[in-house]
């Protein structure tokens, strides 16, 4: 079981200040923030991607290789990356560098965002948001595992023996989130890729992830991937914590009333007893946590979202100290009854001893352009999707989805 922050980049006015941080602090702030993160004893940093105003990460993977060499072990990953309106080929290539530079500390969340607009400044149609993220995660499904790729979509460019480089460290690709508010296609192709599938479990109801998450663990039993309890699983979360619950919600209160995405809204309290934010003391948040399961079934990663609505830098540090705290009782609350077969959280050495055993990884030399994939191409070419499915058939026909809204 892994557990972590993820953050969605915002620059927030402190309501109790009245101050609002300049872009620079706000992003060294964030590096302070990971360092604090892995010095605490948690095992992930996700940070999300927007190219709009209040909010910075525009270029997570830029931010996370500092990280990668500020820190030793703590994974880095994205929550999320926009798999419809950046280009399939970037992400491989930039993944597949963080890879490098981290020694394999990274995997990748991948979803449709929850920013309108984007689309048209990257020059995306947002009523195809769907078949995009269809089209685009098979070419990037592809360009990780072959050597040279010839492909024709429907919404870019065709590729003709093509060679993604850098290629993925020990040619084992980086491990792959889909990432979804609400969206059950999401669920849908992460099971059929055998994925992991990551709720964001912010805003909506416990039994709204109840059902997303038990749609994903059904069809990644159905297309062959194991049980549905060995599916991997991910949720987000929000906490405050105080020494007591009233030191919590009173603390807390001010920023929740004025943040951008909730404040002007429902209260404090009918917030938490609807969604899973937990304004509280330690021992509140380590039952309330370990309670999401009863209703999800036991799990690989827990995110939690602590440094947003204005929160100054010096009150998240404290957060992460509270967290750090309870991290040894949330291990073992977890562990607690865990069945033997369900998988832990994949990670880049467990998946290189699940392709090679005890042999030593290949190191990939990847083979030049050729314009044709006669001879000279990838051994593991048959990993990719199957044509009987949309997924599968997305390269050549993208499934057509339904208009759809821009979220995750």
């Amino acid at each position: 079981m892994q557990f972590g922050l993820f953050s969605v980049s915002d620059i927030t006015r402190d309501p109790t200040t009245g101050e609002t941080p300049s872009e620079h602090q706000r992003i060294t702030d964030t590096i302070t923030i990971a360092k604090h993160a892995e010095d605490v004893g948690l095992d992930v940093f996700a940070l999300g991607e927007h190219h709009n105003p209040p909010f910075f990460s525009s270029s997570p993977p830029t931010t996370l290789a500092y990280i990668a060499a500020q820190t030793e072990r703590l994974v880095l990953s994205t929550a999320t990356t926009l798999i419809t309106t950046n280009d399939p080929v970037k992400i491989a290539e930039d993944f597949a560098m963080l890879q490098h530079v981290s020694n394999g500390r990274v995997d990748v969340m991948l979803g449709r965002g929850n920013t309108g607009p984007v689309y048209p400044w990257f020059g995306k149609d947002i009523r195809q948001g769907l078949p995009l993220a269809i089209e685009n995660y098979n070419l990037l499904h592809r360009l990780w595992r072959e050597d040279v790729v010839d492909w024709e979509g429907r919404f870019r460019t065709p590729l003709q023996g093509f060679t993604s480089t850098p290629r993925p460290l020990d040619d084992v690709p980086p491990f792959v989130w889909h990432g979804s508010i609400r969206t059950p296609e999401i669920a849908e192709q992460a099971a059929y890729y055998g994925d992991g599938f990551f709720a964001n479990h912010i805003f909506w109801p416990a039994s709204h992830t109840q059902r997303m998450v038990a749609l994903y663990r059904q069809r990644f039993e159905h297309y062959g991937h194991g049980s549905a309890a060995q599916a991997i699983v991910g949720l987000g979360g929000q906490v405050f914590m105080g020494r007591t619950s009233q030191e919590a919600k009173a603390a807390f209160r001010p920023y929740f009333d004025q943040a951008p995405v909730y404040g002007n809204g429902p209260t404090m309290e009918d917030f938490t007893e609807q969604t899973p934010l937990t304004v509280g003391s330690p021992q509140e948040v380590i039952d309330r946590a370990l309670g999401f399961r009863e209703y999800v079934g036991d799990y690989q990663r827990q995110l939690f979202l602590m440094d947003h609505a204005g929160l100054p830098l010096k009150t998240v540090l404290e957060q992460l100290d509270f967290l750090g705290e309870i991290l040894p009782a949330l291990r073992a609350g977890f562990e607690e009854g865990r069945p033997a077969e369900v998988p832990d959280a994949p990670t880049h050495a467990s998946l290189v001893r699940a392709k090679y055993g005890d042999a030593a990884p290949r190191q990939p030399r990847p083979n030049p352009n050729r314009g044709d994939n006669v001879t000279g191409g990838s051994p593991y070419q048959d990993s990719a999707p199957a044509s009987g499915s949309a997924f599968g058939r997305a390269a050549e026909r993208p499934a057509e989805g339904p208009a759809g809204e821009d979220e995750r």
